[in-house]
């Protein structure tokens, strides 16, 4: 997993990666946003739900914790062996309104998102065991958390969609 020399460096590689990200999705047409091709396991507007509902939780889990209560994690009414669900969750919750409308609460969500990472000191972003909802068996610092729930999944999702446009926007 990339490691970040600070704080810096880790805001821009998710600045960077979403817009390039994000730039895959202005040549997708509404209609065929929801259409589903072999080679590729989600539609366009599953991956923004995805996103929308990953970055969501998160933020979510620290609020709880800053709020005094105990996190459970991903959710009460998931656990982590129960992904597929929790991803049919993301789609019913953030896959019902427009295209147009998931890139511009993801646009706001991501601008939340890298707000609240410049207010983490460097010791909760970079030691384990700052946060109670990161600290898990493998002790993963909160940046982790981050780059497994924006930069990584905005990279790995531009072949996806990419992949996806190709088929469908060529045939």
């Amino acid at each position: 997993m990339k490691q970040y020399q600070n704080k810096q460096e880790l805001v821009e590689a998710v600045q960077q990666s979403y817009q390039k990200f994000r730039t895959e999705f202005t040549d997708v047409p509404e209609p065929l946003s929801d259409q589903r091709v072999e080679a590729v396991d989600k539609t366009p507007k599953e991956m923004l739900a995805y996103q929308l509902g990953w970055l969501t939780l998160v933020l979510s889990w620290e609020q709880e914790e800053q709020a005094g209560k105990k996190v459970i994690t991903p959710t009460p009414e998931y656990k982590w062996n129960q992904l597929g669900p929790l991803y049919q969750s993301f789609y019913e919750q953030y896959g019902k309104v427009t295209l147009k409308k998931q890139l511009t609460q993801l646009d706001q969500l991501v601008a939340t998102w890298i707000s609240w990472i410049e207010t983490l000191p460097d010791e909760v972003l970079f030691e384990a065991g700052k946060r109670d909802w990161a600290t898990t068996k493998a002790m993963w610092p909160v940046y982790k958390w981050i780059h497994i729930n924006s930069v990584a999944p905005f990279t790995n999702f531009r072949p996806k969609i990419r992949k996806w446009k190709k088929q469908i926007l060529e045939n």
